[in-house]
């Protein structure tokens, strides 16, 4: 059945995206190369621009035939590709079906196969299937074998593959393979960066600017393939983000609390058992990190059950509004902490992917919005001593080699993913 979508509100290409959208046309140069490859920075105006590209092409040059389209997770393609496809195709005033079942579009006889690529297995779906081409969302976050099956399931008559993606480390395999090779490999190539979509104030773009700093800002707002390595939180300053008790009873003031809740870690051989209260002051203006409780050393579910309900105790004698609590996943001590403080809801940690975690709280601290309490010791030197993995340079991996606190930044995480959006008003 056919999805109803508002229509795409076309603003004016600008001149990158316009090489974009029309490097396959007769006209173009560039038309014999079998790929298009566009990277650069986050809100560039380049998925856009592919993505009608891509379809325009499809239109122009084949009937009745099969193509791909793929992102890192079905969730991801569909946020990010099929929704505005979808408002596209409404625009172009052009019919179409869409089967949620079975993952695929049909328009005028083509069938688009949405694809999720988020583990080495997804090359498997691929199998059997022959395409006239293939458009890839975020493919630097693909499996090698998906892009390669991928590209060799393209194999009609002048297939093309489109493959867009915001940069990582510079020794990533797709910069190495495909990018630094492109002239060898006959791919085109693009690098966007942020004065490339006309549809961004600059007001928007200076609040991009603001919020990146470090290795997120070179490679989100300058879109290059930069090192992630030495101090990932390099925006956390002790003057800056730390506060005495003094200083949060005059802020809080004026900047009531409005909730509270609590990010809790699990420990384990090696690691700790972290307890982690967090306030959210009156929309959102900021998230105070006011206690922990850290113990490296007693794992046992009797032990944690029971200074979890002293802690708790304590903390809601002092702050009734704590609305929820986030735990690692552990489905026994989840039960256990439910049974012994039935009046804070105890719920599972949504653990988002690490690099979305790490970002977000590298915008907290750029905006100012987090503040860690003096007494928070272990937060606080975990924030200062963590590390990016040189082992894994190609991935936004925090180093846990037994001197950086991974637990205490898991626990803080944990208590506050769920609102950063308020937060952060993105």
């Amino acid at each position: 059945m056919r999805k109803k979508a508002h229509a795409f509100e076309f603003q004016p290409f600008s001149t990158k995206q316009r090489k974009l959208l029309f490097w396959w046309e007769p006209s173009s140069p560039v038309r014999d190369h079998d790929m298009v490859i566009a990277d650069g920075s986050i809100r560039s105006g380049k998925t856009i621009a592919m993505l009608c590209s891509f379809l325009r092409w499809s239109f122009a040059h084949y009937k009745e035939e099969d193509f791909i389209i793929a992102g890192k997770s079905m969730g991801a393609l569909k946020r990010n590709v099929v929704k505005p496809m979808q408002q596209i195709l409404q625009a172009w005033s052009l019919p179409y079906s869409y089967n949620r079942s079975e993952n695929y579009i049909t328009v005028g006889g083509n069938t688009y196969y949405l694809f999720g690529a988020n583990n080495e297995a997804s090359q498997d779906v691929l199998q059997g299937l022959t395409a006239a081409g293939a458009l890839a969302d975020e493919t630097a976050l693909f499996p090698r074998s998906f892009v390669d099956q991928m590209i060799a399931r393209c194999s009609r008559d002048g297939a093309k593959v489109f493959m867009n993606c915001n940069p990582r480390g510079p020794s990533h395999w797709f910069k190495k393979e495909f990018i630094d090779l492109a002239k060898e490999k006959h791919i085109y190539y693009l690098h966007f960066q942020l004065n490339d979509n006309n549809t961004l104030s600059e007001s928007v773009k200076e609040r991009y600017m603001r919020m990146y700093t470090g290795v997120f800002f070179r490679r989100y707002i300058l879109g290059e393939w930069a090192q992630a390595e030495g101090s990932i939180y390099t925006g956390f300053d002790r003057h800056r983000h730390v506060w005495s008790q003094d200083k949060l009873e005059a802020y809080i003031e004026a900047n009531p609390f409005s909730f509270f809740t609590i990010g809790v870690d699990f420990g384990g051989s090696g690691s700790a058992s972290v307890f982690t209260l967090v306030g959210f002051t009156r929309n959102f203006k900021k998230a105070i990190v006011l206690d922990e409780y850290y113990d490296p050393d007693n794992f046992s579910a009797d032990h944690l059950k029971g200074a979890w309900v002293q802690k708790t105790e304590r903390w809601k004698a002092m702050y009734p509004r704590i609305t929820d609590a986030y735990l690692d996943h552990e489905m026994l001590l989840i039960k256990s902490f439910r049974q012994a403080t039935p009046q804070i809801p105890v719920r599972y940690a949504r653990k988002l992917p690490i690099a979305d975690r790490i970002s977000a709280t590298d915008m907290l601290m750029a905006t100012d919005k987090l503040v860690v309490m003096e007494n928070c010791k272990h937060l606080i030197e975990a924030f200062e001593s963590a590390v990016w993995d040189a082992r894994k340079p190609d991935e936004l991996v925090r180093l846990d080699n037994g001197t950086v606190n991974i637990d205490s930044l898991d626990s803080f995480e944990y208590a506050t993913e769920k609102h950063y959006r308020d937060l952060l008003r993105i």
